[in-house]
């Protein structure tokens, strides 16, 4: 594929995934009880951002399930990436604006008769801790979304941090579920998904590493 034509393919993508994104916003900021603006951009943004790295994960089962090749990087991937991390930060910078009212107070709470803070070691802090990593993760993926950084990295090294987006859904589905008050599943949960997860990662290595040699 010559550059011009790459760079048309692109383009379509974008073009797509922007239009994409601007429906699923709308649908979801109109359908989410409230009015408060910044719950609901957050909530909105927050479940375009997790949509799109779900295909972003899924692309390569799929892709090894049709009998395809899976490369290590491939554009509409990368593509729909850059999207994610586009509607996650925004989803990150907005939400730790909404509930408490003190951006600190997320990550830290008041000691009880003393005019001081320690961190939180609740599940809601917790949960706070994860998803601010997936939110610092985000922004070193997307720096990483680029052809430079896969000749710097090489093809393996490239890879290995690119399944860090596993960290980033582990994140952004345990906020959602302690912010949704089920708790009570939370282990059962993250364990089901972490083998489902372990799995896809386990195969799409093997699947790798036989079209190597």
């Amino acid at each position: 594929m010559n550059v011009t034509s790459r760079f048309n393919t692109r383009f379509k993508h974008h073009l797509i995934l922007h239009l994409i994104v601007g429906v699923l916003l709308i649908a979801f900021i109109k359908s989410i009880p409230g009015d408060d603006l910044k719950y609901l951009w957050s909530m909105g943004t927050g479940y375009v951002s997790i949509i799109l790295l779900a295909i972003t994960l899924l692309i390569g089962p799929l892709n090894i399930y049709a009998k395809r090749l899976n490369p290590v990087s491939t554009d509409l991937r990368r593509d729909v990436g850059i999207w994610c991390g586009l509607t996650g930060l925004p989803h990150v910078v907005v939400g730790i604006q909404v509930h408490m009212g003190n951006i600190w107070l997320y990550f830290f709470r008041a000691v009880r008769g003393e005019d001081s803070y320690k961190f939180r070691d609740d599940l809601f802090g917790f949960t706070n801790y994860i998803g601010l990593l997936a939110g610092l993760l985000l922004v070193v993926l997307l720096l990483l979304s680029n052809n430079i950084s896969i000749r710097w990295l090489k093809s393996k090294r490239w890879k290995s941090i690119q399944q860090w987006n596993y960290i980033v859904c582990y994140g952004g589905d345990a906020w959602h579920h302690v912010s949704d008050h089920r708790e009570t599943n939370y282990i059962a949960h993250y364990s089901v998904f972490g083998d489902n997860a372990s799995t896809s990662n386990r195969t799409n290595n093997g699947i790798f590493n036989s079209q190597k040699k």
